[in-house]
């Protein structure tokens, strides 16, 4: 077992395409991060899918967070900021009417339980790695600053050996952070998401160009949960 880093942010997005909450500890769940996508818009005009920020940017602006401490029967509260700082409940159906006006489409709210959120609501797998060495040399390829935030990662971790996109040779083996433990399975290929500012919300297209010519449209890598369990921003972070 080898130190690699520690994890120095934890982001879950308790609702899909919203801008996530950093927390500074939670239960990593068989289906990843405890609430991460737990709620979600779907799209009434094609039925089975979700909203998501391909389909209307300005949910990137949107700020969701738990309003109280996880509970493995019920989620808490869900507080929504809206890009004009409006503040809405998750069940507010004035959230529902702002949001089907910005994406131009008929959308109803669908919740989960905490015991069960599915694949397709988290994205291919249960949980998105990105490491902080990745994000600086993008920042160098690119030219300018990034938020981390644009890749949307539940983990993102800070390398004892800053070595960029070593996360990437690391496909098939497992990590160690508190209780939990993952097995790390596929590169992150990237799409237009990536291209919005989630503070402006303004397009940078350039970015996902510089992406797909330098790292062939990955970014990040996906794992899967092995062992459930909880974990604490700050935790050393162990390759096994």
């Amino acid at each position: 077992m080898e130190r690699i880093g520690a994890l120095k942010e934890i982001v879950r997005h308790p609702v899909k395409s919203f801008r996530g909450e950093r927390v500074q500890h939670t239960k990593v769940m068989d289906y990843g991060l405890y609430g991460d996508r737990s709620h979600v818009f779907l799209d009434d005009t094609r039925p089975g899918k979700y909203v998501t920020i391909t389909q209307c940017t300005k949910m990137a602006q949107y700020e969701a967070r738990f309003a109280g401490p996880d509970n493995a029967e019920r989620y808490p509260r869900i507080e929504v900021r809206s890009p004009n700082g409006a503040v809405y409940d998750w069940e507010d159906e004035a959230l529902k009417l702002e949001l089907e006006q910005e994406a131009k489409r008929a959308m109803s709210p669908l919740s989960y339980s905490p015991q069960h959120v599915p694949l397709g609501a988290i994205e291919e797998a249960h949980i998105l790695l990105v490491t902080d060495a990745s994000v600086t040399e993008m920042e160098r390829l690119w030219g300018n600053r990034i938020d981390y935030n644009r890749f949307r990662p539940n983990l993102f971790i800070q390398l004892d050996n800053p070595i960029p996109f070593i996360e990437e040779r690391w496909l098939g083996r497992r990590l160690r952070i508190g209780a939990a433990e993952l097995e790390l399975n596929s590169l992150c290929e990237r799409c237009m998401i990536i291209t919005v500012d989630p503070d402006s919300g303004e397009r940078a297209a350039s970015l996902l160009k510089t992406v797909v010519q330098e790292r062939s449209s990955n970014f990040g890598v996906y794992a899967s949960v092995v062992q459930t369990g909880d974990i604490e921003a700050g935790q050393p972070v162990y390759l096994l």
